[in-house]
Order: structure tokens, then sequence, then C-alpha cells
């Protein structure tokens, strides 16, 4: 299967073309109800982008609280001494906050099979993610099986039969969003193989 989130307009750029009401327009000749029927044909467009924008900054709220996180965690930070250590700790906690102070909800409808099945697919990630400082070779290969799992054609390794059939029960949104955070992991994985390159070169 293939689950490719298509990217949106920006929010501003939306605001600047919303359609004009204009009740007074007496030079339209098409009927009223085919007029408002028009406009609320383009508002629906521009909520389905508004939508898009959300998710992008849900997800570049995830990438950047997952890159602060393996700088927090990096050996490097240990190499420190204690008092620089604290010193960064605190910057990174100042950062990792003022993060989180950015809520963006975005409201998925689905039926309880679908909830289901996003329990199911958020229940392997989590495991995949506890399993990261125990063995992080492995949680890697789970994580491109995965991957694979989203993709139309294999990048590299396997692909989980049993975590593709439990996504495509989830709803088109969702599938997107599993993508998105299994994307985020394979980054993280990437970003702790350099720090541990360069550690090794030091």
């Amino acid at each position: 299967m293939d689950v490719d989130p298509t990217p949106g307009l920006p929010t501003s750029v939306v605001l600047q073309t919303l359609p004009k009401i204009d009740e007074d327009h007496v030079l339209s000749s098409k009927p009223p109800k085919e007029r408002i029927l028009e406009m609320l044909d383009l508002l629906e467009s521009h909520v389905e982008k508004l939508r898009k924008n959300a998710s992008q900054i849900e997800e570049d709220k995830d990438a950047l609280l997952c890159t602060l996180d393996s700088v927090l965690n990096a050996d490097l930070m240990y190499s420190l001494e204690h008092n620089d250590r604290d010193d960064v700790t605190r910057y990174a906690d100042r950062v990792m906050n003022r993060c989180l102070t950015v809520e963006v909800k975005v409201h998925t409808h689905r039926d309880k099979l679908q909830e289901e099945a996003l329990f199911q697919v958020n229940r392997l990630i989590d495991g995949l993610v506890m399993g990261l400082k125990s063995d992080p070779e492995l949680a890697r290969s789970k994580c491109e099986s995965y991957m694979n799992a989203c993709s139309a054609s294999v990048v590299q390794g396997v692909t989980d039969k049993n975590f593709e059939s439990t996504l495509l029960g989830c709803t088109v949104d969702d599938q997107k969003k599993v993508k998105r955070r299994l994307q985020g992991l394979l980054n993280y994985f990437e970003k702790l193989e350099v720090v541990s390159l360069e550690e090794m070169n030091c």
C-alpha cells in the first residue's frame, strides 16, 4: 500500500483566497442556491487545506521534540563536565517546554473498528520505541519493516505483514500520520548513527 500525505497551502494564503459573499450581486445569472453551493465547495476545499496545514504543524512539533530528545540522550552529553551538562540540559528543557506550548488538534472521525486498528498500530510502534534502548539495531529493523508496510515499494528489508494488515483498518488520515511518525523515528535512528560516528572519530 502507498500512503503519501499531500502538503497544503500556508494558512495566510488560504485566508487571502476565501470567497467573498456579495448578496447584492444582481449581475450574476446563476440561481442563488447554485452560487451558495459554489461558495460552500470553495470553503470545503479551504477546510481540507487547513486540516493539512494543522497536521503539518503537528508533524513539525513531533520532529522538533524527537530531535531535542536525541540531543539530550546522545553519548556526547556524558562527555561534558557536570556543570556544563546541567547548563545544556536546562537550555534544552527550556526549548522543549517552549515547543510544548504549541497545541494543535485535528480530530479524525473513526468507527469502533478503526479505533481498535489505530490502538493496535500505536501499541506496535510504542513497543518498538520501548526496545530502542535495549536493542537499537532490532528497533531500526522493525521500524523499516513497518515503514515498508506504508509504501508501495520496499526500500530496504522486509515488510511486516501483520502491521500492514492492521494499518489497513485505520482511516486514511491515520495511515498518513502513522507513516509520518515512522519516518520521524527513522530520521531519529539516522541522527543517532551520525552522532555515534562523530564520537568514534573524536
